[in-house]
């Protein structure tokens, strides 16, 4: 392991990630997420809080992905969560899970358009002992 004398401050840019359908899969994120959505190219950009996601055009290659990989996102509330939840049934949108409710915090797996598996949770109901952990529930 190497050990570096100085630090270097840095902060998460972006994600990024290939999908056969980068329209499909933007408009996911706009539709249940209320990200914005920006074109580059075929390749889209959603944003939302300070967070980027550049979903890249992958009609050339394969995205095949290994099957715990996936992307998390967080809601404020039990009930914002049941309401997405119920959006995403009432709009056929492949689940991997019911609704969790778990000590870390409440939440579901689903499937977006492009192959990526989407967890969204909530800490609201997250059990004391791991509420400090969480940057959201940090005040």
């Amino acid at each position: 392991m190497t050990t570096h004398t100085t630090t270097v401050r840095s902060t998460f840019n972006h994600l990024s990630f290939p999908s056969p359908d980068a329209p499909a899969t933007a408009a996911f994120f706009e539709r249940f997420l209320g990200f914005s959505v920006a074109s580059f190219g075929h390749s889209r950009i959603v944003k939302k809080d300070q967070l980027d996601i550049v979903i890249e055009d992958g009609r050339d290659r394969d995205c095949t992905w290994p099957r715990n990989f996936h992307v998390g996102v967080e809601v404020a509330t039990r009930s914002d969560l049941e309401r997405i939840h119920a959006d995403m049934l009432a709009a056929d949108i492949r689940m991997e899970t019911e609704l969790i409710t778990h000590v870390r915090g409440s939440r579901f797996f689903c499937w977006m358009p492009g192959g990526v598996m989407l967890e969204v949770n909530t800490r609201e109901d997250a059990a004391a002992e791991f509420r400090g952990t969480f940057a959201s529930q940090q005040g």
